[in-house]
This record gives structure tokens, C-alpha cells and sequence, in this order.
């Protein structure tokens, strides 16, 4: 990233502004690992699965992958 370029960490800084609103929050964790698990469940169970991403063309991250790919696959092909 640039030094100064407020758009560097907008992505990340929105991600992480989720995970707190919608899951550190609201819970109480008893240990590091059930935080560990809780957070990961969030990303790969929920976030990256359903979640649609305005950046994304409305898509989930999977999807946005699956597309992708296909795209790739298919300019590869002709």
C-alpha cells in the first residue's frame, strides 16, 4: 500500500468492521480457541459463502471465485 492513500485498507477495514458489528459483539468467548473457531466459522461458513459484496457485482466471494475461474478457463481455451 501507499503511503496516504485513504483507499488502501478500505476493504480490510470494512471486513473487520463487520466481523465485530455482527459477531465479536454480540458474544462473550471463554477462551482464545472459542474465539479462534467462532471467527473462523464466520469467515469461511458465512462471509465467504453467502454474504453478497457490492464490490463484488452483488456475488459472494465463492462465486465471484467461480466466476473467475470460468472467465480464465474460458480466455485460455480460445
Amino acid at each position: 500500500s501507499r503511503r496516504g492513500n485513504c483507499h488502501d485498507n478500505a476493504v480490510a477495514e470494512s471486513f473487520f468492521q463487520l466481523l465485530k458489528r455482527e459477531r465479536i459483539k454480540r458474544k462473550v468467548y471463554s477462551n482464545r480457541a472459542e474465539a479462534r473457531r467462532d471467527v473462523f466459522d464466520y469467515i469461511e461458513m458465512f462471509y465467504n459463502v453467502k454474504r453478497r459484496h457490492s464490490s463484488n457485482d452483488q456475488l459472494s466471494p465463492v462465486e465471484y471465485e467461480k466466476r473467475f475461474e470460468k472467465t480464465a478457463t474460458e480466455c485460455l481455451v480460445n
